[in-house]
């Protein structure tokens, strides 16, 4: 790790309230496994979000809905191992927690004990979702919610759409973020909202919002690593800055390996016991 990272105090649910409050923008990264997550921290995240995007990012399938507990499991508990300082969180997949609180409270248990993650992270903002909320932080699960675009009900929102654009959609929003917080969350994703109405919500909570396609006045953003990477180029949504153009890169490595081993330079004697 870097010089100094592993002296530093893991970030705590105060911590991130603390940085809302002192007007610092939280840092979150969406990290599958143990390298990736440790380099993430490394280049200053401050949250590492293991999220059932791992369904687009690395799995190949068409939406979060496919996604289990088992992989959630996996891949939390890699990533956790691969850090040191940042907080992390993961995802509970779909159909985890929305049929009863029971259902919620035993596997939000399952992912902290199998995991060793800091806290979990739910979609929704209806007074289900909060009894879910509530009932998870009395038991001392720490809550991340998500508003907005809500991954796993890309069915029921006739896909990939921006949310909040209609009237009254403001006013419910704000509604549900506070609903979320007075039900315990400690903070709050928003996904693909107009930036105005990300503005309006962050203001009316105390908690801190993560905006991913919600515009620049949120209390933190976050963007799945591959993203960022530009690892999977053909992702091209308006929201998406990339900070480095990696697919080129890997086209260009397994091109120059498959070259040298067709012909027969690699290994060489330097690379040969």
């Amino acid at each position: 790790m870097t010089s100094g990272t592993a002296e530093r105090p893991r970030i705590t649910v105060r911590e991130v309230l603390a940085k809302k409050q002192r007007g610092e923008r939280l840092v979150m990264v969406s990290a599958y496994d143990a390298l990736f997550a440790r380099l993430s921290e490394e280049g200053g995240a401050d949250l590492i979000l293991v999220g059932d995007s791992m369904a687009n990012a690395i799995l190949g399938l068409d939406s979060t809905v496919p996604v289990t507990m088992d992989q959630m499991i996996h891949h939390g508990a890699a990533a956790r191992r691969g850090t040191s300082r940042a907080m992390v969180v993961v995802d509970m997949p779909f159909m985890s927690y929305q049929v009863s609180t029971e259902d919620a409270l035993r596997n939000a248990g399952r992912i902290m004990k199998e995991t060793n993650a800091h806290a979990v992270k739910v979609e929704g903002g209806d007074a289900d979702i909060a009894a879910r909320i509530q009932a998870m932080t009395r038991a001392g699960i720490p809550v991340m919610g998500h508003l907005g675009f809500t991954p796993q009900s890309v069915n029921t929102l006739g896909g990939f759409r921006v949310q909040g654009r209609a009237p009254g959609d403001q006013e419910r929003l704000i509604e549900e973020a506070r609903r979320v917080e007075n039900a315990g969350a400690y903070s709050l994703v928003l996904e693909l909202v107009p930036s105005g109405v990300a503005k309006a919500v962050t203001a009316a909570v105390r908690i801190p919002t993560i905006g991913i396609g919600a515009g620049p006045d949120c209390d933190g953003q976050v963007l799945v690593l591959y993203d960022l990477l530009g690892l999977n180029d053909q992702f091209k949504p308006k929201f998406l800055q990339h900070y480095a153009e990696l697919a080129a890169d890997v086209r260009s490595a397994v091109g120059r390996f498959a070259d040298d081993v067709r012909g027969g330079r690699y290994p060489d004697a330097d690379h040969s016991f």
